[in-house]
């Protein structure tokens, strides 16, 4: 009973230790088998340990059963010649092996509830890691498309700074527009004032030739008066 019970913690320590793993599935899973595997060769190994002991208990019991059958016929044999004593003899060997039968029998019924278990043990971890095994591509298939969901939350996540620099890009393009149109402005104004100060110039010298050629007219009528 020891032994079932060594193997059942070894077992249950296993299946605690994946559960306190399961943070990455997909790089334990492997080792959790090969774990498994290691413990179910370690349980048959026991298991056929503890069926040996049960064929050694059995075989002593049939043992036991035959020597007590053999000084029963050996029994009848002494008291069918008439020799009581021999009979005597023979029947009191048979009590003794008779008192050895019951602990034989006691030490088999344990060691075949034992082999049972052992051997039920064995068929339910065998079972186990032939589904774990079954069940190993759609698990790390389940682990990727996590992952990748954990990816495209963190994507999701860092958009909220893509966001603010496309708001600063719009931002600045606006800011842009806003000197190129001022630029543009000043040069407009630039170009409005040399037109400005071109006429102004022109003007000074048409002024100019009209003030020079009405005092050559008034000359020229006071020559005219005074006979000249």
């Amino acid at each position: 009973m020891g032994v079932i019970q060594r193997f059942k913690d070894i077992m249950a320590a296993n299946f605690n230790a994946m559960l306190d793993k399961v943070e990455d599935p997909a790089k334990m899973i492997d080792q959790y088998l090969r774990n498994l595997e290691e413990d179910l060769g370690n349980v048959k190994a026991e298991t056929a340990s503890v069926m040996a002991e049960e064929k050694r208990a059995k075989r002593e019991l049939d043992e036991a059963k035959e020597e007590a059958d053999k000084y029963q016929r050996y029994a009848q044999k002494a008291v069918a010649a008439g020799n009581d004593n021999d009979a005597r003899t023979f029947l009191q060997q048979k009590k003794i092996v008779s008192e050895k039968i019951a602990g034989l029998q006691v030490a088999y019924d344990a060691a075949a509830a034992n082999a049972l278990k052992m051997r039920q043990m064995h068929d339910k971890l065998s079972n186990d890691i032939a589904t774990l095994h079954a069940r190993k591509d759609a698990i790390k298939a389940k682990v990727a498309v996590a992952k990748t969901q954990e990816k495209l939350n963190k994507i999701g996540s860092s958009l909220e700074g893509v966001a603010e620099n496309l708001s600063a890009f719009d931002k600045m393009e606006e800011k842009a527009n806003r000197m190129l149109d001022k630029a543009n402005a000043m040069a407009e104004l630039n170009a409005m004032n040399s037109e400005s100060t071109i006429e102004d110039l022109t003007l000074k010298y048409d002024m100019a030739s009209e003030a020079h050629s009405d005092v050559d007219d008034e000359l020229a009528a006071l020559k005219a008066q005074m006979g000249m």
